[in-house]
């Protein structure tokens, strides 16, 4: 069992490519590991901007054929996406170089430090990321284990979902979807929200309650979230972005364009962003950072300059009165609030969605219809492309197109388009007022910046 990373130098990461590991290495570089990995994705002679990121961050990138792993290295670290059958997991047991997971070593290394845990089913990278603006605006120069990069480090060069500071306090996701979020013992833990996602309600609250139980010093909930709200009922602190009764309150909530603007205990803020979703990050980051002694003027003004992450969110263009946005969203209440979200911009919004994996598709299916059915206006559509698959093993029994056929069933304007390729083909005659925005919604998979930037560029607008 491995308790510390003292003794551990050379470390080799297997499925190096995801968001989650790939900040795991970059932290590691960052207080002076020597870091090398591999992913599947990694294929000679194609390019992969993940790898040329890594490599310019000195980590040595391999396919995943074993080529990388050698003696020297001393410690393997594997993405559960990895199955046991993996040539590089058998390679590290055959030459008897420990192997732990990502969670394990994110609990080792949020346990050298003051952690503050962002849990919940929604909004954790946002809110890590304001979070994490708003300590370093107050000098606290703290670091940041991310799931999505962070615009105003990628603007460096890097990836942006790592950053280690001199600072003695760390933000870091706590992952819930598999589990993991029991492992870790922060300082501070923030709750945002419990929806259905990857398990049933009653699971996810179990998980949450160990979180809560394993949390140090401080516990903030949202109070306005039904579910999260039965933990605030014996923790001192607890957030709001409703009228319920909080320490922290958001109010007067507008948004303009791409920008919204909301007050927390008669504190202004305003923070370029879309969506009531983004004041609930907002005032959750707020109500932790002043909980460690940073004032509300000051987290003002902190948020003021807040750039977005990674595809949340991201506007990547507009032509002739068209706007196209990127979004992260996978579960039914990111997708439905990342809809309302485009729709103050537009008369029409045009959402194409891409579910990620049979089994959390065939889970959802139900929660998926009735959420994006309650989003969407009259005149809004809806389209899909097939579910993205991973590999591993699975029961392909369902497809996009059955969530289509249910979403036609309650009178939506919705359509399946197999290939994603055909959609900007598709669409041309649906999006003719000029009056226009298209979200362009999905996760997990690697290649899907690159798609949303090439439908803009093909767009005609």
């Amino acid at each position: 069992m491995i308790s510390s990373l003292d003794s551990h130098h050379h470390v080799y990461f297997i499925g190096i490519a995801g968001s989650g590991m790939s900040a795991l290495a970059q932290y590691l570089v960052g207080i002076g590991k020597e870091v090398a990995g591999s992913d599947r994705f990694f294929v000679p002679g194609q390019h992969n901007d993940t790898r040329d990121k890594l490599e310019a961050a000195g980590i040595k990138c391999y396919p995943q054929d074993g080529s990388g792993i050698d003696k020297q290295v001393d410690l393997v670290v594997a993405s559960t996406a990895v199955e046991e059958s993996n040539i590089e997991i058998q390679m590290a047991k055959s030459l008897n170089i420990p192997l732990l997971l990502r969670s394990t070593l994110l609990t080792l290394i949020s346990d050298t430090k003051r952690t503050i845990a962002v849990g919940g089913t929604s909004g954790k990278s946002t809110t890590s990321a304001i979070l994490f603006d708003i300590l370093e605006y107050a000098g606290l120069d703290p670091s940041i284990i991310s799931g999505a990069g962070l615009a105003r480090l990628q603007k460096q060069g890097s990836i942006g979902n790592a950053y280690v500071g001199k600072g003695e306090w760390l933000v870091i996701e706590a992952d819930e979807s598999d589990g993991s979020i029991v492992n870790y013992h922060p300082e501070v833990g923030l709750l945002l929200n419990i929806d259905k996602d990857h398990k049933e309600i009653d699971e996810l609250e179990n998980i949450f309650q160990v979180f809560k139980n394993n949390t140090s010093r401080l516990f903030i909930v949202n109070a306005s979230n039904p579910l999260t709200a039965r933990f605030s009922q014996d923790v001192a602190h607890d957030f709001s972005s409703t009228d319920q009764a909080a320490g922290y309150q958001a109010t007067d909530f507008q948004q303009t364009g791409f920008r919204i603007s909301f007050r927390i205990n008669d504190t202004s803020f305003s923070m370029n962003a879309l969506g009531r979703h983004n004041m609930e990050n907002a005032v959750a980051a707020t109500a932790t950072a002043n909980q460690l002694g940073v004032s509300l003027d000051t987290c003002a003004n902190a948020i003021k300059s807040y750039e977005g992450i990674y595809r949340r969110s991201q506007v990547l263009g507009e032509k002739n009165g068209i706007w196209v946005i990127d979004d992260y969203a996978h579960n039914p209440a990111k997708v439905a609030a990342s809809i309302r979200s485009v729709q103050p911009l537009a008369e029409k919004v045009i959402a194409w969605f891409q579910p990620h994996g049979y089994g959390p598709t065939r889970f959802l299916r139900h929660d998926f219809v009735r959420e994006i059915s309650n989003a969407l206006r009259p005149q809004d559509e809806i389209w899909m492309s097939e579910i993205f698959y991973a590999g591993g093993t699975t029961e392909k029994n369902i497809s996009a197109a059955d969530l289509v056929d249910d979403l036609k069933s309650k009178g939506k304007n919705a359509f399946f388009v197999a290939n994603r390729n055909d959609l900007i083909r598709s669409i041309g005659t649906h999006c003719n007022n000029n009056n226009c925005a298209i979200l362009l919604m999905g996760a997990r998979d690697p290649s899907l910046d690159e798609f949303a930037k090439k439908f803009f560029e093909q767009l005609q607008g």
